[in-house]
């Protein structure tokens, strides 16, 4: 190659860097809020305090008492003994929990990443027992945005033993050339002392069968033994495939919400869960329960869980290995759900009361239907009704299903 020929070559490299355009782009992306491992795990504190309630979570009810999360701060105690005239009679000062289950007299709760314990044969002043250190090693707090958050941030803390608590929206910037490729970055959500088990709601992430804790977090099912003095985990975490939000014990399977299906496990070997089967259905957030062989799932469209599809899904699993979806009813906005006594209780619109019949003539059997609240979450046990709203704690007498009457409340003070 001639001398001439160089020239011309290098001359037209030059020109081309000198003259590249560039372009800036602009995003939003969470960044982690870290405390010291040390300060997150000396923070738990029970008090008798009767605090008001400040936002709703999941419930959890035990020989007459109800014990509701307040997410990420901590555990409201309710002296629920009398339904028309409950009684706030302590706290647990929590920080991370979201879910909790009670087994034999102990309290089980997350704070993120840890497992926390209490022992409960006082209701109104639970006694601290211990905590089990990184057992949910994938939890990351709820981002209330539908934007992603820096990855490399969290795990640079992590890494160094800190704990993300909290997340700030920041809006950056930064250049590319008009043919480079764009940065890459995490869009996930972070999100009687014998033999007995408390009743959670249909929205927990938490469920027992037999001597174990099944925990769902992000795409990972852990199981986590509890028959001995210190909770240990059973195994290694299983990973499902797909993020679930909701996880229901029916026999001896799990059922799992996920924003894209239904997703069944059987648990006949508590230590070695199989997939049994998906059934599939439009985008969103979708609670389960699941009574005589019928899976009753909710649809709902908003806080980032996908399309503005509402909808109510019964679906037949006798057989787990073939779920088949029966009949679909559209809805305003359907949250958690529960049965008792040949009744469907709904958060939507507020709440919603059928007499289970035959699953197509089921809005034709509408018994009561309460407005003026968006319900959350229920727990139906012994001819009452626990409903937490955004309003707060609604309580309902069901024993007479022609005159269903509302018992008692207790407001949320936002």
């Amino acid at each position: 190659m001639n001398k001439l020929v160089v020239l011309f070559l290098l001359a037209g490299l030059l020109a081309s860097c000198e003259f590249d355009s560039y372009q800036t782009v602009t995003y939003s992306v969470n960044e982690p809020v870290f405390i010291s491992g040390e300060e997150f795990r000396n923070s738990v504190n029970v008090t008798s305090d009767a605090r008001e309630l400040k936002e709703y979570g999941k419930m959890c009810f035990y020989e007459g008492y109800l014990y509701l999360s307040e997410p990420g701060k901590g555990i409201h105690i309710i002296n629920n003994e009398n339904p028309s005239n409950p009684k706030i009679v302590g706290y647990i000062e929590l920080m991370g929990n979201q879910d909790l289950a009670i087994r034999n007299g102990f309290l089980y709760a997350d704070a993120l990443i840890d497992l926390v314990w209490f022992d409960i044969s006082n209701p109104s002043n639970p006694t601290l027992k211990g905590r089990v250190k990184n057992i949910f090693s994938r939890a990351l707090p709820f981002i209330e945005n539908e934007y992603g958050y820096d990855n490399e941030l969290c795990s640079a803390g992590l890494k160094k033993g800190k704990i993300v608590i909290g997340w700030e929206l920041k809006t950056k910037s930064y250049e590319v050339r008009s043919n480079g490729e764009d940065m890459a970055f995490d869009t996930s959500p972070a999100y009687s002392h014998s033999n007995s088990n408390g009743l959670t709601g249909s929205m927990s992430r938490f469920s027992l069968y037999e001597n174990y804790l099944y925990a769902v977090i992000e795409n990972q099912m852990s199981i986590i033994n509890l028959s001995n003095e210190v909770p240990k985990k059973a195994t290694e975490d299983i990973y499902i495939g797909s993020d679930v939000e909701t996880i229901f014990s029916y026999q001896d399977k799990m059922f799992m919400g996920t924003p894209s299906g239904l997703i069944i496990y059987s648990v006949e070997d508590p230590l070695r869960p199989t997939y049994c089967s998906q059934i599939w259905h439009v985008y969103g957030c979708d609670p389960v329960v699941v009574e005589n062989d019928l899976a009753y799932v909710t649809v709902h469209s908003g806080n980032f869980c996908g399309q503005n599809s509402n909808e109510l899904l019964i679906i037949d699993v006798s057989d787990v290995y073939s779920p088949r979806q029966i009949v679909s009813y559209n809805m305003v906005n359907p949250k958690g759900l529960g049965i008792d006594n040949e009744m469907l209780f709904l958060c939507d619109d507020g709440l919603k009361i059928f007499k289970l019949t035959e699953p197509q003539t089921l809005f034709s059997n509408q018994l009561v239907h309460y407005k003026g609240m968006d319900g959350y979450d229920v727990i139906p046990y012994n001819n009452t009704l626990m409903m937490i709203a955004d309003k707060g704690l609604y309580q309902y007498d069901y024993s007479d299903v022609n005159n269903i009457k509302e018992l008692s409340f207790i407001p949320v003070n936002k």
